[in-house]
């Protein structure tokens, strides 16, 4: 009997740790844009690496990363998560506008949602976010052609699209070099394509016999602005300063490259910080609620190693 009853103790207490565990289990839920170009590709990079480290600092966190091809394929896969039942959402959106009633559902099952980079139209919504800073990335920039163009120079600028994130950093640029020499001769949009940008570099070639530098929105753009000045055997453009953080930028800058002197980073690995704010929520009742705005470090030889991933796409 006494055998039955210490047999019967184990089984219970057993159960109970079994049912605390599986109460103590979460799942979270990433829902990014399909690796579509550069930086994108780095996003589901930088995803899928902190899924594998939070699982391991985490044993009961399930880590469910969606990749989406556009809006309403991603608005789908917010209702399928949705349905598997989830405890929190880390979401990139492609589209603010199109994915903010579909994030609003996951929130009105009490849902935990943080959200990178693309805000949604309704902030209300969103318990976290988390960004790069757009203003910031092209001010930072502007500093740095201030100050290494401080006698002056003629430059060129290849923005990325016409919306509200090439306007922030227009401006940041604009406000960098206020009160210096520096004299823009041009801003084309080079749509953030590593074409575009070639075909509107081939353009400010043949139309401006001096150009001393040149300034880009993205590292993606970069490639093809290099490209076009290799292909013109001009002497005359200093250097070329971009933004994000692409990988090969990041060496370029570590090697001494003088062409590709600093960068500014607009990191993918935001999707990580995230995660991991996200994580420290559901686990370790930290207060994370708000908005986390990382700043747009300038990447020098000094600095470079800290923020090269030689295992990215980007």
């Amino acid at each position: 009997m006494k055998r039955i009853v210490a047999s019967l103790a184990a089984l219970a207490a057993l159960s109970v740790a079994t049912l605390a565990q599986a109460q103590d289990k979460k799942v979270m839920a990433v829902s990014i844009p399909a690796a579509d170009h550069g930086w994108t590709g780095g996003v589901v990079y930088h995803a899928e690496r902190e899924a594998k480290l939070l699982r391991e600092r985490y044993p009961n966190l399930e880590i469910i990363v969606k990749t989406s091809p556009d809006g309403a394929a991603q608005a789908n896969a917010l209702e399928d998560l949705t349905a598997q039942g989830i405890n929190a959402l880390v979401t990139l959106p492609h589209n603010s506008d199109e994915l903010t009633d579909p994030v609003r559902q996951v929130k009105d099952g009490g849902v935990f949602v943080t959200v990178v980079d693309r805000a949604l139209s309704d902030t209300s919504i969103q318990d976290l976010y988390v960004a790069g800073d757009n203003p910031g990335l092209g001010r930072v920039a502007g500093e740095y052609f201030k100050e290494r163009l401080a006698d002056g120079g003629d430059v060129v600028v290849v923005r990325g699209l016409p919306i509200v994130i090439d306007e922030e950093r227009q401006k940041g640029f604009d406000t960098g070099i206020e009160g210096s020499k520096v004299n823009v001769l041009d801003r084309q949009f080079g749509n953030w394509s590593r074409d575009d940008a070639f075909k509107v570099m081939q353009d400010y070639l043949a139309k401006y016999p001096k150009i001393d530098a040149v300034w880009a929105q993205d590292d993606d753009m970069v490639v093809g602005i290099l490209e076009a000045i290799q292909q013109s055997n001009r002497s005359d453009i200093q250097f070329v300063v971009g933004g994000a953080g692409m990988k090969e930028m990041i060496k370029r800058v570590s090697d001494g490259d003088k062409m590709v002197p600093v960068d500014v980073l607009y990191p993918p690995a935001m999707i990580a910080t995230a995660m991991d704010l996200t994580a420290a929520a559901l686990f370790d009742q930290n207060p994370v609620r708000g908005s986390y705005v990382l700043d747009a470090t300038l990447v020098t030889k000094d600095n470079a190693q800290e923020f090269y991933y030689p295992d990215s796409p980007f």
